[in-house]
């Protein structure tokens, strides 16, 4: 047999064939989905029209029904259409030609053989048979986990290429020894093809190229708890979110019901990762980065490092409980009234006491009602003689009390009680065994910072959310009847120590005083929104999960009380280093579930050029660090440049990198030069260019600060001031080592001379 390859052009006109083949099945499959959507029109018109009835008399029961049919039609209708109508790349994305027993060991004839197509959704054709399988069903199984040693009767498997609704290639990989006469071979394999191409602005989904070991975390039970480790690049992030995907489909009712919460480390990250999902046909899930996982809040700045240290670190939860406990601002100090004709008087040290006695027991914004017995009852103590129910009916009802009751008891918003420890002295005084002077300085320092820029951090919404678990939820004020209180009347109540209740009056009382307009000033917008119970899924993701404080994880676990968890992460990349502590919050939050682990070990992300030399950064500080092993070459090392001039090395790095790589470029530097380097227009001519012309860099170049870029992948990076960065970042080295991680084909290195 001759071994000779054929020519280019013969090469050339078989791919040619192959590639109109699959062309002529997606068409069938798009002209299928056109006419599915018509059908889904046809019956969400026909649900707009139930619910309607001719009939006269008592018919409630029918139109209920009617409208009832109504809704479910038009909504399921509604759902398909949005299915269908959405346009993804790769719809079929693949081939399976199997054959379950070949026969007599020879390579299986064209008779034998079954075509499966593998999509992002399943298609079926008038007469109900498959075009095309959803990706998740279990008969797309072996299209992933299919090899020559258990070729799961997969004689050749076939990844589609597409552009919108046109194939533009085919990579097939054989499963056998021989391949059939009949049956083309194509390409070097589809994983390595893919490895090669450029990225985006945001992440994609590797459903076409999925792994058999990706493809066994993908399918693990749904119960309990799933982790997946791995070095950088492995893909853990994009096998979990293909996890949440396979979760919606093959358990739909009581994951959609209960809802899957995708949580990362930051903004940058959600945005990154948004597309996945909704190219794998879920929209239903709720994707937060861990500074907006509490309604009410939004947080993207951070703290220096020994701060965040303090705010994730379970000790400070003695420092909030001690904080929440103390008298809201403003509350008067004694109570004085007139009930039932007797002078009732209790100082300071006597509301201090039944403040304690209540909050023992309660919530303190569910305690207003057990706050006011507490009082009745020592007020009626001092009332000497007098008949208990008589003096309790008189107290109730007294306007003294009601005005008392509002400055003393008022419900608190957990954010004003973390703007009351900018005080130094106030702060060390709360947290007396709790933190050293410094600290408490430290963490005083950050709050007025806090309300010098009027924006949170990401560590305080933790404390937040932990700060409303202590308080309970702020309860809406009832809506009451004040138009019989006198104005001169509320001047009154100014003797007893009684905040102005005229903010709460309509305008038609207020407008008797002079009204004093000011503007919103930073407290007003750290308290804007209002903070909600927290939401209960049914499944939890996290990613990064290294990096995810005690804190943090007591914030998630609001949240996945009664779910099961995804958790990815890898502990030579973290930026928090409290382990033991933060892994004793993890357990927590898993609520004793069992745990399944899977361990991705192979780089497909980091051509092993870039790969080596961030290795050789992490191993002499992390000795036991997990390193995988990167499957791809480009022949070019990572470029170091010494520099007078950062800023113009980097901008001269970056054309560079642009005539090489046709992605995405990203500029990664430390806090010194990131302002500067942003400010650089990347599109615009270069400097000196005697033509003036401009690289077409628009949209391709982003600069990122180093603790943003983590989950982030690019075609090429410039590090700029790596020892700055080690110095600078929680995790040090650590945090280096992401950043040089985060390119897949090249890598320069800016060092400042």
């Amino acid at each position: 047999m001759s071994t000779a390859s054929p020519p280019r052009h013969e090469v050339n006109d078989i791919v040619a064939a192959e590639v109109a083949r699959e062309q002529r099945h997606v068409d069938r499959v798009y002209a299928e989905l056109a006419k599915a959507d018509e059908r889904a029109a046809t019956v969400e018109a026909d649900g707009l029209a139930r619910g309607r009835t001719d009939r006269t008399g008592d018919v409630r029961d029918e139109e209920l029904t009617g409208l009832f049919e109504r809704d479910a039609l038009v909504y399921a209708a509604a759902r398909r259409r949005a299915a269908l109508d959405t346009q993804y790349d790769g719809l079929v994305f693949g081939r399976l030609d199997l054959c379950p027993s070949p026969p007599n060991g020879h390579p299986p004839r064209a008779q034998d053989r079954e075509v499966r197509y593998i999509g992002r959704l399943g298609v079926r054709d008038d007469d109900y048979e498959p075009l095309v399988v959803d990706w998740r069903a279990p008969a797309a199984a072996a299209f992933y986990r299919a090899t020559p040693v258990e070729p799961m009767g997969v004689v050749r498997r076939r990844v589609l290429r597409s552009r919108g609704e046109t194939v533009i290639g085919v990579e097939d990989d054989l499963m056998v020894p021989e391949a059939p006469d009949d049956l083309v071979v194509v390409g070097d394999g589809a994983l390595m093809a893919a490895l090669t191409r450029s990225r985006g602005s945001q992440m994609r989904d590797i459903v076409a190229t999925i792994q058999r070991h990706q493809d066994e975390a993908i399918r693990a039970s749904s119960r309990g708890v799933t982790e997946i480790t791995g070095g950088p690049g492995t893909g853990k992030t994009v096998v979990a979110l293909h996890r949440a995907a396979y979760l919606l489909y093959s358990e739909r009712r009581r994951f959609e019901t209960g809802g899957v919460l995708v949580v990362g480390p930051s903004a940058a990250y959600t945005a990154y990762i948004e597309r996945v999902l909704p190219s794998l046909g879920e929209e239903s899930v709720a994707l937060r980065a861990l500074g907006d996982l509490v309604d009410g809040v939004t947080a993207v700045r951070t703290d220096q490092p020994e701060v965040a240290a303090l705010k994730g670190a379970l000790r400070i939860r003695r420092l909030l409980t001690r904080a929440a406990a103390l008298a809201p601002e403003g509350a008067p100090e004694s109570f004085r009234a007139f009930v039932a004709g007797y002078a009732v008087r209790l100082e300071a040290g006597a509301l201090r006491d039944l403040r304690r006695r209540v909050l023992r027991n309660h919530q303190h914004n569910l305690a207003t009602d057990a706050a006011r017995e507490a009082l009745a009852a020592a007020a009626w103590r001092q009332a000497r003689g007098q008949e208990r129910a008589e003096f309790l009916d008189a107290f109730d009802s007294s306007r003294d009390v009601d005005a008392f009751m509002e400055a003393w008891w008022p419900q608190v918003d957990p954010r004003s009680v973390l703007l009351r420890l900018t005080d130094t002295d106030e702060v060390s005084r709360l947290a007396g065994g709790v933190l050293t002077h410094d600290e408490a300085a430290a963490l005083a320092g950050s709050y007025r910072e806090t309300l010098l820029l009027g924006s949170w951090t990401v560590a305080d919404v933790a404390l937040i959310d932990d700060l409303a678990a202590v308080l309970g939820p702020v309860q809406e004020a009832p809506v009451e009847e004040v138009g019989f209180y006198d104005i001169e009347e509320l001047d009154d109540l100014a003797a007893y120590g009684v905040r102005d209740v005229r903010a709460g009056l309509g305008s038609s009382a207020r407008e008797h005083r002079t009204s004093v307009v000011t503007p919103a000033d930073a407290r007003e917008r750290l308290l804007a929104g209002r903070i909600e119970r927290p939401a209960s899924y049914a499944h939890v993701l996290v990613d990064e999960a290294q990096d995810v404080s005690p804190m943090q994880w007591r914030m998630l676990g609001r949240r996945g009380r009664s779910a099961s968890w995804t958790v990815v992460g890898d502990a030579a990349q973290s930026s928090w280093g409290e382990v033991a502590e933060a892994a004793a919050a993890r357990r927590e939050a898993y609520a004793g579930q069992p745990v399944r682990s899977f361990h991705m070990a192979t780089n497909y992300r980091n051509a092993r050029e870039i790969f080596d030399y961030a290795r050789d950064v992490i191993l002499p500080v992390v000795p036991d660090a997990d390193i995988p092993e990167a499957v791809r070459e480009t022949g070019v090392l990572p470029v170091p440049v010494y520099a007078a001039d950062v800023v113009s090395a980097t901008v001269a790095a970056v054309r560079s990198l642009a005539e090489e790589v046709d992605g995405s470029i990203a500029v990664i530097p430390a806090t010194r030069w990131r302002e500067r380097l942003a400010a650089v227009t990347w599109d615009g001519p270069e400097e000196g260019s005697a033509s003036g012309a401009a690289l077409p860099l628009a949209g391709r170049v982003s600069v990122i600060d180093p603790l943003s870029s983590k989950g982030l992948e690019w075609d090429a990076t410039v590090v700029v001031d790596p020892e700055a960065i080690t110095a600078e970042a929680p995790g040090g080295a650590r945090v280096l080592y992401v950043v040089l991680t985060r390119a897949a084909h090249r890598m320069t290195v800016i060092h400042p001379a």
